[in-house]
């Protein structure tokens, strides 16, 4: 609760103070019953959870690109391509569902495609014609969309008929100037769509269209560039690639290059929940982006976040001890004893005159009561005891009632998940043995027993996973201020520990309440002796 707490308050106190950046909060584990139930109390949204803080494709995704629709002309891909000097582009239908990509290369495969060896159809899309062609509709036809060769009419006459014959029963779409036997042809075969060329402005057309079924589009550009333009008029949706490679925004950044990499596209789409999130280009890889973190309530890379070790550290706030953490820059750490990193929050919210309303009172104070056990705790102090004083002051709350819901919302160890129970406040201590410690406040100590060969062994896995010599679970019953321990097989540490064993792998610490303070240097004293034995064997 103090890590969450103090994270959520503190970010928003640096977005008051540092308006020109964003501080946003997260947590790296599950949130216990307490911290859900206070943030649920306030009607707050808590802090994200992420499993890993190194980057990833929402991290370098273009979300601020043009997209098409499946019913624009290829036409209109090629220009949106080049103004906006892009590698792809997404093509959806009626703005709304995404359908495919397209690139340079599926339109240079279209435009290349079966033209070596056969004369090409293509679909074409009457609405394209004055995307494309400069001109205007004479008239419409019943058809809207049809599929037809390109045809020209520079032939002798019973030639061009002969050509036109033996593509049938696929007509064609005749380019054509004012050739009037020809267009009387192809008014007799209905071709789908005629392309009138080189007319002057106010020549008189002097064919008889009035029985013709197909669209007469009249072109102000010559014939050899409305054939151009023609194949262009094509729809997106009968060239795009309508099964490109996708990936997730929460994937990772190396994952997502070596996937480019690898593949023979210039692009891929971005998902998030389903939907369209953004594409990523080749040029989003030319640099790994880093994050920038603050440390909460901790002080060393490998209790902090995944992928903590690639970010920028900013600034570490907390209480407990020193550890190793190292950084490019100098930066702003504030680390104080006291019993909460709540505590050291609010003295910043005060020192920044900055006021704290009844919701951050109650977070803030949740944090303290918490970590010093209702202030039962050794490491509570005299600063603790008066930011308690002040905050259920501000969030009208009282002391004794408010510190028995809090701590009503414990459960036991039989209700709860072992692997959910450990990583709640799990804790790593790097010395002459890696040491992993977790701590539970639970309502009874009655029930270990019971469950202590489940615990055992989710302790075991967390050894394995973290390459860890021992895991210790430091289980707390606060109300009566009395803890047992429960430790992984490890002859070495237990042979040395000075508290009374109750069963296998079980210990009874009465009166201890700190992990920190009371734990902590216990565990310590014993590496400390281990690695004395070890230099002088």
């Amino acid at each position: 609760m103090d890590s969450v707490c103090s994270a959520y308050c503190y970010s928003v106190l640096k977005n008051r103070i540092d308006p020109d950046n964003r501080y946003i909060p997260i947590r790296c584990g599950h949130m216990n019953p307490q911290t859900k139930m206070i943030f649920n109390r306030l009607g707050i949204t808590p802090p994200r959870l992420m499993a890993s803080i190194s980057a990833q494709v929402s991290d370098v995704a273009r979300r601020d690109i043009p997209t098409l629709d499946v019913k624009d002309p290829v036409f209109t891909a090629i220009k949106t391509l080049d103004e906006n000097n892009l590698s792809m582009i997404p093509v959806f239908e009626d703005d709304a569902e995404f359908k495919g990509t397209i690139s340079i290369h599926e339109i240079t495969r279209f435009l290349m495609s079966d033209t070596l060896e056969k004369r090409p159809a293509y679909r074409f899309r009457v609405n394209n014609f004055k995307r494309v062609l400069p001109g205007y509709f004479y008239r419409r036809g019943q058809v809207q969309e049809f599929d037809a060769p390109i045809m020209t009419g520079a032939m002798p006459y019973e030639i061009s008929k002969e050509r036109i014959r033996e593509m049938l029963p696929l007509k064609p779409l005749l380019v054509i100037g004012m050739r009037e036997d020809i267009l009387s042809f192809a008014v007799e075969q209905q071709f789908p769509a005629i392309i009138l060329t080189g007319m002057d402005k106010d020549e008189e057309i002097r064919v008889d269209f009035s029985n013709y079924k197909g669209t007469l589009f009249i072109s102000h550009t010559d014939t050899a560039e409305t054939i151009r333009l023609l194949r262009l008029s094509t729809s997106l949706g009968n060239v795009m690639n309508s099964n490109p490679l996708r990936l997730q925004s929460s994937q990772s950044y190396d994952e997502a290059k070596k996937m480019l990499v690898n593949s023979n596209v210039r692009g891929i789409p971005v998902f998030e929940d389903g939907q369209f999130n953004g594409i990523v280009t080749r040029r989003c890889f030319i640099e790994k982006p880093r994050k920038n973190l603050i440390m909460m309530d901790h002080n060393e890379i490998d209790q902090s976040v995944p992928g903590a070790d690639q970010t920028e550290i900013l600034e570490i706030l907390d209480h407990h001890r020193l550890g190793n953490s190292r950084t490019k820059e100098p930066i702003y750490v504030y680390a104080r004893p006291v019993g909460s990193t709540c505590t050291i929050v609010y003295s910043h919210f005060r020192m920044y005159q900055q006021d704290v309303d009844h919701q951050l009172a109650a977070l803030l104070v949740s944090g303290i009561l918490s970590d010093t056990v209702l202030l039962k705790s050794p490491t509570t102090t005299d600063l603790d005891r008066e930011a308690v004083t002040e905050l259920l002051d501000i969030a009208g709350l009282e002391l004794e009632e408010f510190g028995q819901e809090l701590f009503s919302q414990n459960s036991s160890l039989q209700e709860s998940e072992p692997k959910d129970v450990l990583a709640a406040d799990f804790k790593i201590y790097r010395e002459e043995l890696n040491i992993g410690i977790s701590q539970a406040e639970v309502v009874t100590l009655e029930d270990i027993e019971f469950v202590k060969e489940r615990y055992l062994e989710a302790m075991e896995s967390l050894k394995t996973r973290n390459r860890l010599d021992c895991v210790m679970l430091l289980i707390t019953n606060v109300i009566k201020s009395e803890s047992c321990l429960l430790v992984t097989s490890n002859e070495r540490i237990e042979k040395k520990l000075i508290y009374k064993k109750i069963s296998d792998q079980l210990y009874d610490l009465p009166g201890i309440l700190s992990r920190k303070k009371q734990l902590l240097p216990e565990i310590l004293r014993v590496l400390e002796e281990l690695k004395q034995e070890t230099i002088h064997n």
